[in-house]
């Protein structure tokens, strides 16, 4: 019975769209049907992308301090989580954070602040940051900052920030289970908004939140109608102190299925194994990268990643190759 899966894969290739009951079939594989299923995601994945992963790394330049009760989030709010909080770092802590992405062969740098969204002044420092990074350095640059008013994306644009990071998260459905101070729409806007200027779009998800499977179909629509060029997959790494505190609904045989159904039904896009890899995919990590063609490495915001030496020894021995292009350099292997 798995062999459909490869004839799938196949047809999606040659551009046919699954159907939500297909969707939600690949959530339900049998446990045994796993490999075949990772089979097909990986035909798909090999034909717009071969064997390259693309790395990214996180910095978090801003901590806590939010006014949002996003129920997952350590820097929400309501979160009790023993975190550090500090304002936005200094110019020099970021362009040295890219110092370190750029040692480590990472092809795009996160540039990631709390809150509702930015002040004018922390668009200014962010984009004089931005200039510093482009000039060494000639990363690709992803800024993830929250919700933007009028004018902000275009100076971000204007100032070399290639992507721009806002997650849908969730499900419209399950959107006010998760968090009630901003809607599902404001999300879909900001991205809507990046787009408008130019901007590449970044948009993901965050499975394990007591969502259904018929949510996570929807996840995967959506962020397919919305067209995002990224797509970030992270499984919740329940933290102590926040409203999902105890959660823990996934293992690494689900979150394979889930990683399958979002190449299956976003084929050309980059998705990305994200947040909470480490303690929910375990020792399953490398068979992610069957379907997923890009990963963290480092830290995320409030909680530790794997070592990066190890994740590029993972890559090695998967016989994958890292996809590392600067402005100022040729392709790196």
């Amino acid at each position: 019975m798995g062999v459909k899966w490869l004839q799938l894969a196949d047809q999606v290739i040659n551009g046919y769209i699954i159907s939500r009951d297909e969707a939600l079939e690949i959530l339900h594989t049998p446990d045994d049907e796993l490999l075949l299923l990772l089979q097909g995601a990986y035909q798909i994945r090999k034909h717009y992308y071969g064997n390259d992963v693309k790395l990214n790394m996180i910095m978090n330049t801003k901590s806590g301090l939010c006014p949002e009760d996003c129920g997952y989030c350590s820097q929400s709010a309501v979160s009790t989580a023993p975190i550090q909080k500090y304002k936005m770092l200094d110019k020099e802590s970021i362009v040295k954070g890219a110092k370190q992405a750029y040692d480590l062969n990472v092809g795009t740098y996160c540039i990631v602040a709390s809150g509702r969204g930015p002040s004018d002044k922390e668009i200014d420092h962010v984009i004089d940051a931005v200039k510093d990074i482009k000039a060494q350095y000639g990363l690709k640059i992803c800024a993830c900052l929250g919700i933007l008013k009028p004018g902000q994306a275009e100076r971000l644009k204007e100032a070399g920030v290639d992507r721009y990071n806002h997650n849908l998260n969730t499900s419209k459905n399950h959107h006010e289970n998760i968090t009630t101070t901003h809607t599902y729409d404001d999300r879909v806007q900001t991205v809507e908004k990046v787009k408008k200027v130019g901007i590449s779009p970044c948009s993901g998800v965050i499975i394990g939140m007591k969502e259904t499977k018929e949510d996570v179909v929807d996840m995967a629509f959506s962020l397919r109608e919305l067209d995002a060029d990224s797509i970030p997959v992270n499984f919740l790494h329940a933290i102590s102190g926040t409203p999902l505190e105890g959660t823990n609904e996934l293992n690494p045989r689900y979150c394979l299925k889930v990683l399958a159904l979002f190449r299956f039904v976003n084929p050309t896009k980059e998705i990305r194994i994200s947040g909470g890899r480490e303690v929910n995919l375990r020792s399953l990590q490398p068979l992610g990268l069957y379907a997923a063609n890009s990963i963290f490495v480092g830290d995320y915001l409030t909680t530790a990643g794997q070592e990066s030496t190890k994740d590029h020894e993972m890559l090695k021995d998967l016989g994958f190759h890292i996809d590392f292009v600067n402005e100022n350099e040729e392709t790196l292997a």
